[in-house]
């Protein structure tokens, strides 16, 4: 679980994680296809990349 905290050009956002560390993460799969909108603010669940911890992607965007 992460926040986003600050949208970047490109469709990248930066996004804190629940341990406080910040990361950059890109939209993934059905985001892309669909144009779901992910906003400063929002909740979303991230996968971290295993080459490169301080990149993401957001596999989904959490309700409330």
């Amino acid at each position: 679980m992460a926040t986003v905290v600050e949208l970047l050009p490109n469709a990248v956002w930066r996004v804190e994680l629940e341990s406080r560390e910040q990361v950059l993460a890109h939209a993934a799969g059905a985001r892309v296809k669909n144009f779901v909108r992910v906003r400063p603010g929002d909740r979303v669940c991230v996968e971290l990349s295993a080459h490169d911890p301080g990149r993401g992607r957001i596999t989904k965007v959490l309700k409330g």
